[in-house]
Parts: C-alpha cells; sequence; structure tokens
C-alpha cells in the first residue's frame, strides 16, 4: 500500500544536512515523516517545488515587533505578517517593549497577545535587569521565553546594564545562553556630544568601534570568569570578529545582512536617517571583517534586528531621530542575492538562519530539514529578479533601507509546521502561529 502524507512538496531542490539534491519532502501531523523519491505516495495536499529550492524554514533570532505599547510602529500581526511574507518561519521578540518584558505577567501577556494573531512561530526574550537578576533563572525556564537579553549601552530606563557588577549578577542567575547589546555606555555617554546636529555621517563617531570592542572584551571576560554562556548581538566591527574567534567556548555570534549590505558613510548620505541603527552602519573594512567572519565560522546566525519606526519619527534631525529599521521580510531576498553574487554559498546560509539558531539555542523540534523536526520549510526561486520596494512591505513603519534593491532571489512560499503560510507574495494561512519549544525548558 502506497504511504500517505499530509503534505508533499514535490520536485525541489532540498539543502539541509545531507547537502544539495531533488527530493520530495513527505509531511504528516505537522512534522516532516519522509525526504525522497516519494512519486509513489499520495497526500491531501501537493506543493509543486520543481524549478524552485527548497531550505529549513529561516528563523529570525532578533526582533522588535513593538507591542505592548508602540504598536503604531508595528505590532505582533503586522511584524509576523513581514516575517512570513519574507520567508520567515519563527522570530524570537525582544523585550524593550511598553511594558519592558522582565517580569511572568509580561510574558504571559505576549504570549496571550500572539495567540490567533501571529503567523510565525514565535518566542519572547525576557530583559535581564538589576532588579530582575536574581529571578532570572526561573524566568528563562517559562515557556515561550527564548532567553534572557541585556542591554549593556543603548537602551533607556531599567533594561540598562552597563556595570560589570550589573552583568555578572545577571550572568550568576542564568543557566541558557543569554544575548547582549555590546556597546560600552560609558563611552557612549562621553561621545555624544559629537553628534553634529542633522549629519548621520556622525552616527558611527559617535558610537565609535572601540564603544563596540571594549564592550565586548569586558563581556567575554565575565562570561568565562563565571563558565557562562553569551550570544553577542549584531557585532559589527572587524575587531570584534577576530576577538570572538578566540572565545568560542563561550560566546556565539549574531550578524545583520543591514551590516553586511550597507556601508558608511553612503549609507548615511543616501538613507539619512533610514541607515540610523545601534550599533551603526560601519566602513567598508568593518564590513569586510564581517564576511571573513561569515567565510570563516565565527558568525553563528543571521538576525535581522527588525526595529521599525514611523517615517516621521526618521525624519527628525539626527541625534533627534531614532535607531533602528525594518528587516523581518528583506533577510531572505537580500542574503540570496549575496549567495547568487558568490559572496556566500547555500549551504553556508542554510547554516545561518536555522541550524545555527537550532545549535545555539537548543530548538526542541525547529532549525532542521529532518525527519522528525516540525515541517518548516521556505521554499524560495533563486532565479527569481524582483525589486524591494517600501510598498512590499507589510510593516506599520511602511518603509526599508533596501527600496529599490535588486534581488536575484526571492521567497515563494512559507511552511510552518505543514501549513502553507505564505505563497505567491500572500498570507493565505493566518494567526497560526504557535510557541517555539527549546530543550532546556521541555521539563516545564
Amino acid at each position: 500500500m502506497p504511504e500517505t502524507f499530509d503534505l508533499i512538496v514535490k520536485g525541489g531542490e532540498v539543502v539541509n544536512h545531507a547537502g544539495r539534491g531533488l527530493a520530495d519532502v513527505g509531511v504528516r501531523a505537522g512534522k516532516i515523516a519522509a525526504i525522497g523519491e516519494l512519486s509513489q505516495a499520495s497526500a491531501g495536499e501537493v506543493f509543486d517545488a520543481a524549478g524552485l529550492t527548497v531550505l529549513p524554514g529561516v528563523i529570525d533570532t532578533q526582533v522588535h515587533f513593538r507591542e505592548p505599547g508602540l504598536e503604531w510602529k508595528e505590532d505582533l500581526e503586522t511584524g509576523s505578517r513581514g516575517a512570513v511574507l519574507g520567508g520567515v518561519v519563527a522570530v524570537f521578540e525582544m523585550p524593550n517593549t511598553e511594558p519592558t518584558t522582565t517580569d511572568p505577567d509580561a510574558l504571559a501577556d505576549k504570549l496571550a497577545r500572539a495567540r490567533g494573531r501571529m503567523h510565525c512561530d514565535h518566542a519572547f526574550y525576557v530583559g535581564g535587569t538589576h532588579e530582575n537578576a536574581r529571578f532570572l533563572g526561573e524566568l528563562e525556564r517559562l515557556p515561550g521565553c527564548c532567553g534572557i537579553k541585556v542591554f549593556m549601552g543603548a537602551s533607556t530606563g531599567t533594561l540598562l546594564v552597563q556595570d560589570d557588577e550589573g552583568v555578572e549578577d545577571v550572568l550568576r542567575h542564568v543557566n541558557r545562553r543569554a544575548a547582549f547589546h555590546s556597546e560600552d555606555e560609558y563611552r557612549l555617554a562621553e561621545r555624544r556630544p559629537l553628534a553634529r546636529t542633522g549629519d548621520w555621517t556622525s552616527h558611527p563617531e559617535v558610537r565609535d568601534a572601540q564603544s563596540a570592542i571594549q564592550s565586548t572584551e569586558r563581556l567575554v571576560r565575565i562570561a568565562t570568569g563565571l563558565g557562562k554562556r553569551i550570544h553577542v548581538l549584531h557585532v559589527t566591527t572587524a575587531e570584534e570578529v577576530a576577538f570572538l574567534a578566540r572565545h568560542k567556548d563561550v560566546a556565539s555570534v549574531e550578524f545583520t545582512p543591514q551590516h553586511l549590505t550597507l556601508t558608511a558613510p553612503e549609507a548615511y548620505e543616501r538613507l539619512k536617517g533610514f541607515a540610523q541603527m545601534n550599533p551603526p552602519i560601519r566602513e567598508a573594512r568593518h564590513q569586510a571583517g564581517l564576511w571573513l567572519g561569515i567565510a570563516n565560522g565565527v558568525a553563528d546566525v543571521l538576525g535581522s534586528d527588525h526595529a521599525p519606526h514611523t517615517r516621521e519619527e526618521k525624519a527628525r534631525p539626527y541625534p533627534a531621530s531614532p535607531s533602528g529599521m525594518p528587516g523581518v521580510q528583506t533577510l531572505v531576498p537580500v542574503m540570496l542575492t549575496h549567495v547568487v553574487d558568490g559572496r556566500l554559498t547555500l549551504e553556508r546560509f542554510v547554516d545561518l538562519t536555522s541550524h545555527g539558531a537550532n545549535r545555539i539555542f537548543g530548538l526542541a523540534d525547529k532549525g532542521r530539514l529532518a525527519v522528525g523536526y516540525d515541517a518548516d520549510l521556505t521554499i524560495v526561486d533563486m532565479k527569481a529578479r524582483r525589486t524591494i520596494t517600501h510598498d512590499w512591505m507589510a510593516t506599520r513603519a511602511g518603509w526599508t533601507p533596501f527600496d529599490g534593491f535588486e534581488a536575484k532571489a526571492w521567497p515563494m512560499a512559507t511552511i510552518v509546521r505543514g501549513r502553507v503560510v505564505m505563497r505567491d507574495d500572500e498570507v493565505v494561512a493566518e494567526g497560526q502561529g504557535e510557541p517555539v519549544r527549546f530543550l532546556e525548558t521541555l521539563a516545564q
């Protein structure tokens, strides 16, 4: 009797742990049940992937969806709509909302808000602070929590932990890998007077490379002394890449598509406030250092650091303009364009967008296109030629720094746990996202 599946993704080029080659993917009960030649099998639904490339579902491990409290910029529905339109199956969302995500009630509130509204799977960071440090060991084990996030610089209010004692207190109480925005707040404060009003090219001077380097050196020293695992977000400097290469025993590393694609001062001259983010877009020598970190394996994951602000907010003269830009929807086409251009292999892209997240965050059933894992697939056309535009963006902010970018590959479908959620630039199954599960919290 022939096998039966709920869904067969048929005839695509599958790229996974085994390499790449033509294969069918059979899905049953939301899980990958078979990979191979399934022409004799039957299914309730068949997705014809002939001529397309079938990747493990892309996971964006750093987004800011702004809900609650800042919904005029973004919310969980619009942010996740952008995610699935961009081929992303799951996101890890950051705690700097209003109120901040720093206690069980705030985490539970986000999970409740996501239910029935988010189109992709999701997990939420809990913010580490001076005030909640002693409770972090309990908070990080709550269902739906992807870990603890600490701002060593570039934040306001209670989410700023700028001192070594505070960082030590946080790390002493966590057991999972903690994520850090690593810029030295003391140096940033000293350099703020260097900002030139209305001149965004001064942004990487205010938040200079040394601000990042000395913070990351402090952070690694503390983590090594305590024997704790850390994740250094949006690394931007060549010096950090070289330093972190010597400390992979404690530190995993994230790069963003923006820092790999845009350079200073050109981006600031062309985009003005739309190029402003923290840490800044930097000069070409730093970008070259990041690409070296891609090639030699220092980078573990790509995160978009999706952090939208309205056009009106971005139009304020620097430094009154806020830092942050949309990115979850453009991660896949921008980075696959680099693949087509020969800057990284498709296998390395897969490692950075799914296998890396599985490995360093301990995902229970995501991040691999393998039998037994969630049937999360990002299906792309590696020969498509499309132009990214503001009009394509789902974000409430309504813009992208990549407007006019000529993409050389495109996400054609997003499949989450065996359900086709996006197809041909249209969301076709809404509000089906569920919390991501982690190995270190399975007992909860």
